[in-house]
């Protein structure tokens, strides 16, 4: 690794949170979404929706905070987008810092973003009754999740970042990830569900992944669930890493 790759990703991503703050409505944008859903299943839908909860927002909010995460990171192909578009790319190859802390600023700056997103979803929350009786390791590890799980799709976003032809497609490749948890338990039990579409549900990562945090949440035994979790965050992250720094070498090439 070059000696220089802390400090050069470190000044590249104040430039990348530098257009943030100057840009607070992405954050905002991001936020709007699964804050309509939110109240859209509470408020509508939520009392007929038989989940074996008491509250449907606890039931809800692990699905609304993955939601929040796949909205989150189209903005990260984007800035990645508008940054290959405008030579940018071109001009840090001409100067002598780590190649990776390019990519590397992008993916932090998409942590930054998603973590304050995730915080107003979770406040919101609270207003609308979510309670949980999760101490702090429970928090921690809910936390830990979806770090990984925004890891595992940032590195996602940058291979659209890094490859689309236009603004509409480097953003649009969200959309199936924003729809998976609709065909999950994240607003229905799985059980519910016509044979296939649960078959589906039930072995699909946002599952697995919206039921540790339900479990954590509600201080059960999360037993293997959380390691089924997990193994998906690190697999998606893993492939995902792999076939962007791949683009990456090619596009720098």
């Amino acid at each position: 690794m070059n000696k220089h790759f802390v400090g050069d990703t470190t000044v590249l991503l104040g430039r990348s949170l530098r257009h943030i703050a100057r840009s607070p409505d992405t954050i905002i944008t991001t936020a709007v979404m699964p804050i309509a859903f939110m109240l859209l299943f509470v408020y509508v839908f939520g009392g007929a929706i038989e989940t074996g909860s008491d509250s449907y927002v606890n039931y809800l909010l692990p699905g609304i905070l993955l939601i929040t995460i796949a909205s989150g990171i189209s903005y990260t192909a984007f800035r990645l987008f508008l940054d290959m578009q405008g030579g940018i790319f071109e001009r840090f190859q001409s100067m002598p810092i780590a190649r990776s802390s390019v990519l590397w600023a992008h993916v932090l700056t998409s942590l930054v973003a998603n973590v304050i997103s995730l915080v107003v979803i979770v406040l919101v929350a609270l207003l609308m009754g979510f309670r949980t009786g999760a101490g702090v390791l429970g928090w921690l590890a809910v936390a830990g999740i979806l770090l990984l799980f925004t890891l595992a799709l940032t590195w996602i976003a940058v291979i659209p970042g890094l490859t689309a032809q236009s603004v509409d497609g480097a953003s649009a490749f969200s959309y199936p990830l924003v729809f998976l948890p609709f065909v999950s338990s994240a607003f229905v039990p799985t059980a519910s569900m016509p044979g296939p579409v649960r078959a589906f549900a039930e072995h699909q990562p946002v599952t697995a992944i919206v039921n540790a945090i339900r479990d954590l949440f509600a201080q059960e035994p999360v037993g293997s669930g959380i390691w089924t979790a997990l193994a998906w965050c690190v697999g998606i992250l893993v492939v995902a890493y792999l076939f962007a720094n791949l683009t990456y070498r090619r596009k720098i090439s």
